[in-house]
């Protein structure tokens, strides 16, 4: 079970259509991308990077990917979060609570 931070928390709305990507590791630890259409059209993502236990490591959120599908965003943030996880792009570079 996952252990949701305020940044998810900020990004939920249960009335808004998302699609997701979970993925879970070998070592337990799980990944967790989220897209969504905003009201106003916006194309928003969310990126959860979770431990074994289920507590939040990174959680991001993306108000807005101006001039991405959906689909685009999934991958962007998809591949953001097995970068940040394999040492491609240092964890420094990602806080545990981030709105953008």
């Amino acid at each position: 079970m996952r252990i949701r931070e305020e940044t998810y928390w900020k990004w939920a709305d249960p009335q808004l259509h998302s699609r997701s990507h979970d993925e879970a590791l070998s070592d337990g630890t799980s990944i967790d991308v989220q897209v969504r259409l905003s009201r106003t059209g916006a194309t928003q993502l969310f990126l959860g990077i979770y431990t074994a236990h289920g507590k939040a490591m990174i959680e991001e959120y993306y108000h807005s990917r101006p001039g991405e599908t959906m689909s685009r965003a999934m991958v962007w943030g998809v591949d953001r979060a097995r970068a940040l996880l394999t040492g491609l792009l240092p964890l420094e570079q990602a806080p545990l609570r981030r709105q953008a």
